[in-house]
Protein backbone atom coordinates (compact mmCIF):
# COMPACT_ATOMS: atom_id res chain seq x y z
CA UNK A 1 0.00 0.00 0.00
CA UNK A 2 1.08 3.47 -0.96
CA UNK A 3 2.35 5.87 1.71
CA UNK A 4 -0.71 8.46 2.45
CA UNK A 5 1.69 11.73 2.19
CA UNK A 6 4.57 11.21 -0.70
CA UNK A 7 5.59 14.44 -1.81
CA UNK A 8 7.43 15.00 -5.04
CA UNK A 9 11.69 15.40 -4.87
CA UNK A 10 13.14 18.80 -6.61
CA UNK A 11 10.52 22.15 -7.70
CA UNK A 12 9.84 21.60 -10.99
CA UNK A 13 10.04 25.35 -11.52
CA UNK A 14 13.99 24.56 -12.11
CA UNK A 15 13.53 21.95 -14.78
CA UNK A 16 15.11 21.08 -16.82
CA UNK A 17 18.61 20.92 -14.56
CA UNK A 18 21.44 21.21 -17.27
CA UNK A 19 24.37 23.36 -17.32
CA UNK A 20 24.31 27.29 -17.71
CA UNK A 21 25.29 27.79 -21.58
CA UNK A 22 27.48 30.66 -20.78
CA UNK A 23 28.88 31.94 -17.19
CA UNK A 24 27.54 35.19 -17.65
CA UNK A 25 23.70 34.91 -16.46
CA UNK A 26 20.90 36.62 -18.65
CA UNK A 27 18.49 38.96 -17.62
CA UNK A 28 15.41 37.77 -19.57
CA UNK A 29 12.53 39.92 -18.41
CA UNK A 30 12.29 43.42 -17.35
CA UNK A 31 9.95 45.64 -15.30
CA UNK A 32 8.17 48.83 -16.40
CA UNK A 33 9.14 51.91 -14.47
CA UNK A 34 7.57 55.38 -14.87
CA UNK A 35 9.22 58.83 -14.12
CA UNK A 36 12.78 60.19 -15.03
CA UNK A 37 14.68 57.79 -17.29
CA UNK A 38 17.22 55.71 -15.44
CA UNK A 39 19.55 52.56 -16.23
CA UNK A 40 17.40 49.28 -14.62
CA UNK A 41 20.41 46.97 -14.15
CA UNK A 42 23.98 46.64 -12.93
CA UNK A 43 26.55 44.35 -12.67
CA UNK A 44 29.90 43.65 -10.47
CA UNK A 45 31.91 40.45 -9.31
CA UNK A 46 30.86 38.54 -6.24
CA UNK A 47 33.55 39.23 -3.21
CA UNK A 48 32.69 37.03 -0.35
CA UNK A 49 30.80 37.42 2.96
CA UNK A 50 30.82 39.26 6.18
CA UNK A 51 28.49 40.29 9.00
CA UNK A 52 27.24 43.35 10.29
CA UNK A 53 25.95 44.93 13.24
CA UNK A 54 23.20 46.98 12.61
CA UNK A 55 19.38 48.51 13.33
CA UNK A 56 16.71 45.94 12.96
CA UNK A 57 14.41 47.94 9.88
CA UNK A 58 11.79 45.33 8.96
CA UNK A 59 9.13 46.35 11.09
CA UNK A 60 7.56 43.24 11.23
CA UNK A 61 10.37 41.32 12.66
CA UNK A 62 10.07 40.68 16.78
CA UNK A 63 13.83 42.43 16.77
CA UNK A 64 12.32 45.84 15.04
CA UNK A 65 14.49 48.58 16.00
CA UNK A 66 17.08 46.95 17.79
CA UNK A 67 20.07 45.95 17.43
CA UNK A 68 21.33 43.10 15.57
CA UNK A 69 24.22 41.37 13.98
CA UNK A 70 23.65 39.58 10.07
CA UNK A 71 25.35 38.25 7.25
CA UNK A 72 26.02 40.30 4.31
CA UNK A 73 27.28 39.77 0.96
CA UNK A 74 30.20 42.40 -0.77
CA UNK A 75 30.12 43.19 -4.66
CA UNK A 76 32.62 44.94 -6.26
CA UNK A 77 30.53 47.47 -8.43
CA UNK A 78 33.10 49.10 -10.53
CA UNK A 79 31.87 51.41 -13.00
CA UNK A 80 30.52 50.25 -16.44
CA UNK A 81 31.03 51.73 -20.22
CA UNK A 82 28.53 52.57 -22.10
CA UNK A 83 30.21 51.25 -25.73
CA UNK A 84 26.42 51.64 -27.55
CA UNK A 85 23.20 52.30 -27.69
CA UNK A 86 20.33 49.57 -29.40
CA UNK A 87 17.25 50.26 -30.78
CA UNK A 88 14.23 48.07 -30.50
CA UNK A 89 10.79 47.78 -32.77
CA UNK A 90 8.20 45.16 -32.33
CA UNK A 91 6.43 42.98 -34.80
CA UNK A 92 4.39 39.49 -34.36
CA UNK A 93 7.12 37.61 -33.32
CA UNK A 94 8.73 40.42 -30.55
CA UNK A 95 11.29 42.88 -30.43
CA UNK A 96 13.70 42.97 -33.20
CA UNK A 97 16.76 45.08 -33.72
CA UNK A 98 16.24 48.47 -35.87
CA UNK A 99 19.69 50.00 -35.56
CA UNK A 100 22.56 50.32 -33.65
CA UNK A 101 24.94 53.16 -32.35
CA UNK A 102 28.83 52.55 -31.10
CA UNK A 103 30.86 55.17 -29.36
CA UNK A 104 33.99 56.30 -31.07
CA UNK A 105 37.76 54.93 -29.68
CA UNK A 106 36.49 51.64 -27.89
CA UNK A 107 38.34 49.94 -25.85
CA UNK A 108 40.70 47.51 -27.79
CA UNK A 109 40.14 44.80 -25.36
CA UNK A 110 36.50 44.64 -26.21
CA UNK A 111 37.32 43.72 -29.36
CA UNK A 112 37.58 40.26 -27.99
CA UNK A 113 34.25 39.79 -27.37
CA UNK A 114 32.90 41.37 -30.84
CA UNK A 115 34.26 42.55 -33.95
CA UNK A 116 35.57 46.01 -35.18
CA UNK A 117 33.26 48.15 -35.59
CA UNK A 118 34.09 50.64 -38.99
CA UNK A 119 30.84 51.98 -39.98
CA UNK A 120 28.61 54.50 -37.19
CA UNK A 121 25.06 53.54 -38.27
CA UNK A 122 22.72 56.72 -37.76
CA UNK A 123 20.34 56.39 -34.99
CA UNK A 124 16.40 56.12 -36.04
CA UNK A 125 13.63 58.54 -35.25
CA UNK A 126 11.28 58.08 -32.32
CA UNK A 127 8.55 56.62 -34.75
CA UNK A 128 11.01 53.80 -35.84
CA UNK A 129 11.48 52.45 -32.28
CA UNK A 130 9.67 51.07 -29.40
CA UNK A 131 12.44 50.40 -26.82
CA UNK A 132 15.93 51.59 -26.27
CA UNK A 133 18.54 50.28 -24.53
CA UNK A 134 22.64 50.84 -23.72
CA UNK A 135 25.26 48.29 -24.67
CA UNK A 136 28.09 48.24 -21.59
CA UNK A 137 30.97 46.94 -20.90
CA UNK A 138 32.76 46.08 -17.62
CA UNK A 139 36.00 47.13 -16.42
CA UNK A 140 37.97 44.10 -15.14
CA UNK A 141 40.91 46.01 -15.47
CA UNK A 142 40.20 48.01 -12.46
CA UNK A 143 39.22 44.77 -10.35
CA UNK A 144 42.02 42.74 -8.84
CA UNK A 145 40.27 39.59 -7.37
CA UNK A 146 39.19 39.15 -10.99
CA UNK A 147 42.30 37.10 -13.30
CA UNK A 148 40.71 37.73 -16.38
CA UNK A 149 40.96 41.09 -17.78
CA UNK A 150 38.50 40.52 -20.92
CA UNK A 151 34.93 42.90 -20.39
CA UNK A 152 32.01 40.97 -20.52
CA UNK A 153 29.30 43.03 -23.08
CA UNK A 154 25.68 42.98 -22.11
CA UNK A 155 22.44 45.15 -22.27
CA UNK A 156 21.34 47.22 -20.06
CA UNK A 157 16.83 48.66 -20.22
CA UNK A 158 16.37 52.62 -19.72
CA UNK A 159 13.62 53.04 -17.34
CA UNK A 160 11.18 55.47 -17.83
CA UNK A 161 7.40 56.72 -19.20
CA UNK A 162 8.85 58.74 -21.97
CA UNK A 163 10.46 57.63 -24.96
CA UNK A 164 12.27 60.50 -26.66
CA UNK A 165 13.28 61.60 -23.28
CA UNK A 166 15.17 57.82 -23.11
CA UNK A 167 16.52 58.47 -26.43
CA UNK A 168 18.15 61.47 -25.37
CA UNK A 169 18.90 59.56 -21.73
CA UNK A 170 21.13 57.09 -23.79
CA UNK A 171 22.71 59.63 -26.19
CA UNK A 172 24.34 61.55 -23.34
CA UNK A 173 25.57 58.15 -21.81
CA UNK A 174 27.51 56.82 -24.97
CA UNK A 175 31.02 56.96 -24.55
CA UNK A 176 30.97 57.52 -20.78
CA UNK A 177 30.98 55.46 -17.62
CA UNK A 178 27.71 55.18 -15.26
CA UNK A 179 28.23 54.01 -11.62
CA UNK A 180 26.05 52.03 -8.97
CA UNK A 181 24.49 55.10 -7.14
CA UNK A 182 23.32 55.95 -11.05
CA UNK A 183 21.06 52.18 -10.53
CA UNK A 184 20.08 52.21 -7.08
CA UNK A 185 21.13 53.56 -3.63
CA UNK A 186 21.20 51.78 0.24
CA UNK A 187 17.43 50.94 0.73
CA UNK A 188 16.39 49.39 -2.29
CA UNK A 189 15.64 46.46 -3.49
CA UNK A 190 17.32 44.73 -6.35
CA UNK A 191 16.99 41.09 -8.19
CA UNK A 192 20.57 39.57 -7.98
CA UNK A 193 20.86 37.16 -11.15
CA UNK A 194 24.03 34.96 -11.30
CA UNK A 195 24.78 31.64 -11.86
CA UNK A 196 25.18 29.46 -9.06
CA UNK A 197 28.32 26.99 -7.56
CA UNK A 198 29.10 24.22 -9.73
CA UNK A 199 28.98 20.52 -7.94
CA UNK A 200 29.55 18.54 -11.42
CA UNK A 201 27.66 15.00 -11.43
CA UNK A 202 25.58 14.03 -8.62
CA UNK A 203 23.82 10.93 -8.04
CA UNK A 204 19.88 10.92 -6.89
CA UNK A 205 20.04 11.62 -3.22
CA UNK A 206 22.47 14.32 -3.26
CA UNK A 207 20.39 16.10 -6.66
CA UNK A 208 16.86 15.71 -5.09
CA UNK A 209 17.10 14.70 -1.46
CA UNK A 210 15.71 11.27 -1.94
CA UNK A 211 15.81 8.37 1.33
CA UNK A 212 18.32 6.73 1.17
CA UNK A 213 17.04 2.80 0.96
CA UNK A 214 17.03 0.22 4.05
CA UNK A 215 20.49 -0.81 3.91
CA UNK A 216 19.36 -4.56 3.32
CA UNK A 217 18.76 -3.55 -0.10
CA UNK A 218 19.77 -5.32 -3.20
CA UNK A 219 23.13 -4.27 -4.28
CA UNK A 220 22.44 -0.11 -4.03
CA UNK A 221 20.91 2.00 -0.90
CA UNK A 222 21.43 5.58 -2.73
CA UNK A 223 19.19 5.18 -4.84
CA UNK A 224 15.42 5.63 -6.32
CA UNK A 225 12.90 2.71 -5.22
CA UNK A 226 11.90 2.46 -8.97
CA UNK A 227 11.25 4.20 -12.14
CA UNK A 228 7.76 4.55 -12.20
CA UNK A 229 4.93 2.35 -13.56
CA UNK A 230 4.54 0.31 -16.68
CA UNK A 231 2.54 2.80 -18.25
CA UNK A 232 3.10 5.18 -19.07
CA UNK A 233 5.73 2.89 -20.87
CA UNK A 234 8.62 5.88 -20.33
CA UNK A 235 10.34 7.39 -17.67
CA UNK A 236 8.53 10.69 -16.98
CA UNK A 237 10.83 13.28 -16.33
CA UNK A 238 9.49 13.54 -12.58
CA UNK A 239 11.37 10.60 -11.68
CA UNK A 240 14.50 11.68 -9.71
CA UNK A 241 17.83 10.65 -11.21
CA UNK A 242 21.46 11.58 -10.94
CA UNK A 243 22.68 14.28 -13.35
CA UNK A 244 24.56 17.88 -13.63
CA UNK A 245 24.06 19.84 -9.98
CA UNK A 246 24.93 23.81 -9.81
CA UNK A 247 25.95 25.80 -12.66
CA UNK A 248 22.47 26.97 -13.24
CA UNK A 249 21.37 30.47 -13.86
CA UNK A 250 19.02 31.20 -10.69
CA UNK A 251 17.30 34.45 -9.50
CA UNK A 252 17.40 35.73 -5.75
CA UNK A 253 14.23 37.83 -5.13
CA UNK A 254 13.89 41.35 -3.24
CA UNK A 255 17.79 41.91 -2.11
CA UNK A 256 18.52 45.11 0.09
CA UNK A 257 20.83 47.06 -0.88
CA UNK A 258 22.33 48.20 2.68
CA UNK A 259 25.70 49.95 1.84
CA UNK A 260 27.40 51.70 -0.84
CA UNK A 261 30.66 53.28 -1.33
CA UNK A 262 32.75 54.97 -3.73
CA UNK A 263 36.69 53.92 -4.47
CA UNK A 264 37.46 58.11 -3.69
CA UNK A 265 36.00 58.05 -0.22
CA UNK A 266 38.94 55.52 1.04
CA UNK A 267 36.43 53.15 2.95
CA UNK A 268 38.45 50.14 3.79
CA UNK A 269 36.28 46.82 3.96
CA UNK A 270 38.90 44.48 3.62
CA UNK A 271 39.36 41.86 6.01
CA UNK A 272 42.79 40.09 7.50
CA UNK A 273 44.29 38.40 5.19
CA UNK A 274 41.97 39.55 2.24
CA UNK A 275 38.65 37.43 0.94
CA UNK A 276 39.08 33.53 0.55
CA UNK A 277 39.13 32.86 -3.54
CA UNK A 278 39.31 36.62 -4.46
CA UNK A 279 41.47 39.06 -2.46
CA UNK A 280 41.27 42.62 -1.74
CA UNK A 281 38.85 45.05 -2.35
CA UNK A 282 39.92 47.78 -4.56
CA UNK A 283 37.03 49.68 -6.48
CA UNK A 284 33.76 50.61 -5.20
CA UNK A 285 31.66 47.69 -3.36
CA UNK A 286 27.79 47.51 -2.23
CA UNK A 287 26.93 45.45 0.89
CA UNK A 288 23.81 43.52 0.30
CA UNK A 289 21.71 41.62 2.60
CA UNK A 290 21.85 38.04 3.14
CA UNK A 291 23.31 35.73 0.31
CA UNK A 292 22.93 35.83 -3.59
CA UNK A 293 24.04 32.77 -6.16
CA UNK A 294 27.74 32.32 -7.40
CA UNK A 295 31.01 31.54 -6.18
CA UNK A 296 33.41 34.42 -5.29
CA UNK A 297 34.74 35.96 -8.91
CA UNK A 298 31.19 35.45 -10.19
CA UNK A 299 29.95 38.26 -12.29
CA UNK A 300 26.58 39.25 -10.57
CA UNK A 301 23.86 41.38 -12.78
CA UNK A 302 21.56 43.19 -10.45
CA UNK A 303 18.10 44.37 -11.81
CA UNK A 304 15.29 46.26 -10.52
CA UNK A 305 12.94 44.27 -8.31
CA UNK A 306 10.56 42.67 -10.32
CA UNK A 307 8.26 41.30 -7.27
CA UNK A 308 8.65 43.74 -4.74
CA UNK A 309 6.51 43.77 -1.37
CA UNK A 310 8.17 45.78 1.39
CA UNK A 311 8.70 49.64 1.28
CA UNK A 312 11.98 51.11 0.47
CA UNK A 313 14.11 52.66 3.63
CA UNK A 314 16.04 55.70 3.59
CA UNK A 315 17.57 55.57 7.14
CA UNK A 316 19.66 52.53 7.52
CA UNK A 317 22.34 52.79 10.62
CA UNK A 318 25.14 50.20 10.30
CA UNK A 319 27.16 50.85 13.60
CA UNK A 320 29.93 48.09 13.03
CA UNK A 321 31.48 45.84 9.64
CA UNK A 322 33.26 42.78 10.55
CA UNK A 323 36.97 42.76 9.52
CA UNK A 324 38.18 39.71 11.10
CA UNK A 325 39.77 37.14 8.79
CA UNK A 326 37.73 34.85 7.17
CA UNK A 327 40.82 31.92 6.90
CA UNK A 328 39.53 28.60 7.72
CA UNK A 329 36.07 29.59 8.01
Amino acid sequence: MATPHHPRRGSKGYYPRVRAQHMQSDIRSWPETEGKPKIQAFAGYKVGMTHIEMVDYRKSSVTAGQSIMSAVTIIEVPPLSVVGIRYYDTDESGLFVVAEEWAQDLDKDLFKRLPERKKKSESPTVNEVIDVRLIVSTNPSEVTGVPSKTPEIFEIRIGGSDLKEKIEYAKGKLGKKISFDEFSTPGKFVDAISITKGKGFTGHVQRFGVKLLPYKNRKHRRMIGTLGPWHPDWVRNTVPQAGQKGTHQRTASNIRVLKYAKKESNEDINVKGGFPGYGLVRSDFILVHGSIPGPSKRLVKMRDPARQKSLNIENLTISYISKESKQGD
